[in-house]
């Protein structure tokens, strides 16, 4: 299609790229709404910072543990009997060298079994399914890149069925914009690399355009529970489906509280002008105000991305804006191939999900506790879900005692991408039950039934190294063999 007249390619940076995503088969819905991104950051270079003096921290957010007795179990059930799931699953996992879906990444073996991302996400909706005895669809939000993996996944396991509801929709794509002339970027080394998704606020978009909320509300579900895949953690929850709706928000954020390692989360705040509440993301803090944000006595709470929203107050919101919410834009600075810090400088906008509870009047947040905030975004995370400090129990939750981690720093020059992490762990990853914090620096390979204690380290020795079977790392690196 050609560009819209009165509107000449040569004056207008934008329809350069609403061509090419016409082009591309977007529909008009994510031209639409990556216009409005595209015109934000065009005209408004202030509204890139949430200001420290503009909001004020969230301090009287109830905790879902102090409402359990307080939540009639029947009316919970009930709401659960209305609930249904819907997982973000469009990522790649290219931050650990993925080339497929990263929901598919291997997490840890159940019963001799090879358990993955969506394995255990399955298991757990047909085990609350049987359990509860509900419906409870399930639906995955997939990008074109992951919809053929996943979706096989999906028909293949023999104990998942579903034909009333969709089990996915597909998350648009919009192009790289090339910082130095406005236009969408150009790549022809690597076409794909020149576009990106536009953040998981996308989600709304997407649910609009597919018709989902009106599936789902034909099929009797009131209540859309929405989180990422990578997260284990969110599981299905008859207590947090009754506590949404015995709350009447139309919409809410589960937070949990704030450890050192969560101090760059993002997190809910409230807006000193309109006392709504709003998200802020690390990315929108200006850098005068660090310091304040990453304060964890001052901020205590950090966004889980897990969401629950009702599904026709949903419905009814993006009629009002013809699918296309009006969300906060995040500016993500990047050169058009990731890896190379030599290719074109380009901009990809971006919205965040759980922003839209500045939207919504009455919306609200709760405290969840630790084991509902479970994500894979790293190998170092990746090697604490593998570790013994998890179980996989029958009912496929991710089991640990306290739920704080040791720290794991390894070296991201070889264990970064998986596939040198698995080379380097070729009989699984060593026990962390004792240990404190484990850092490896440099080239090291591990043999079978080593275990870390207290404050773990291996120091880089500028050769490729070995930790024998058996051994144990410690403060000293491997111990010697008197150390008793």
């Amino acid at each position: 299609m050609c560009p819209k007249k009165g509107k000449p390619v040569s004056n207008d940076p934008f329809e350069l790229s609403a061509a090419k995503m016409r082009e591309h088969g977007m529909s008009e819905i994510a031209i639409s709404q990556f216009e409005r991104l595209y015109r934000t950051w065009q005209h408004d270079d202030h509204s890139e910072w949430i200001r420290e003096d503009d909001v004020e921290p969230l301090t009287d957010i109830p905790a879902v543990r102090d409402l359990h007795h307080t939540i009639d179990h029947e009316k919970a059930l009930e709401a659960f009997r209305k609930t249904a799931f819907l997982k973000l699953n469009g990522g790649l996992g290219t931050s650990m060298g993925l080339a497929g879906p990263k929901s598919l990444l291997p997490v840890r073996r159940h019963k001799a079994k090879r358990m993955r991302f969506l394995d255990i996400i399955l298991g757990q909706v047909v085990t609350a399914r049987t359990r509860e005895d509900v419906k409870l669809p399930l639906t995955l939000m997939n990008s074109f890149r992951t919809s053929k993996e996943s979706m096989s996944v999906l028909r293949r396991n023999r104990r998942f069925h579903q034909t009333d509801i969709p089990t996915e929709i597909i998350q648009h794509v919009e192009p790289k914009i090339d910082i130095a002339t406005g236009g969408p970027v150009s790549f022809p080394e690597d076409p794909n690399l020149e576009w990106c998704p536009p953040g998981h606020g996308d989600v709304f978009a997407t649910l609009w355009e597919s018709g989902l909320l009106d599936q789902l509300l034909d099929n009797g579900i009131e209540y859309l529970f929405i989180s990422n895949s990578d997260n284990l953690g969110a599981r299905p929850s008859t207590t947090l489906a009754g506590a949404f709706a015995q709350s009447g928000a139309p919409f809410m954020v589960e937070v949990a509280h704030k450890t050192a390692a969560d101090r760059k989360g993002g997190h809910i705040v409230r807006d000193r002008r309109t006392g709504r509440l709003s998200l802020r993301e690390m990315s929108q803090v200006h850098p005068d105000d660090k310091a304040a944000a990453t304060d964890i006595a001052k901020y205590p709470y950090f966004n889980t991305n897990n969401i629950w929203v009702r599904v026709r107050d949903l419905r009814d919101k993006l009629a009002q804006t013809g699918g296309v919410l009006d969300l906060p834009v995040i500016r993500n600075r990047k050169t058009v191939d990731p890896t190379d810090s030599s290719t074109t400088k380009v901009l990809q906008l971006e919205t965040a999900m759980g922003a839209a509870i500045s939207l919504f009047d009455g919306a609200a947040c709760i405290e969840v506790d630790r084991p509902r905030f479970l994500p894979v975004k790293t190998t170092n995370d990746l090697f604490i879900m593998r570790s013994d400090r998890f179980h996989l129990t029958d009912t496929y939750e991710m089991e640990d005692g306290n739920y704080i981690f040791p720290v794991v720093d390894l070296d991201p020059r070889y264990y970064k991408n998986i596939a040198d992490f698995d080379e380097r762990f070729p009989y699984g990853v060593p026990s962390l039950a004792a240990a404190n914090s484990f850092t490896v620096k440099g080239d090291w390979t591990f043999g079978q039934n080593v275990k870390c204690f207290a404050d773990a380290i291996l120091e880089d020795k500028d050769t490729p190294s070995y930790v024998p079977n058996g051994e144990f790392i410690g403060p000293q690196g491997v111990e010697p063999d008197d150390w008793l």
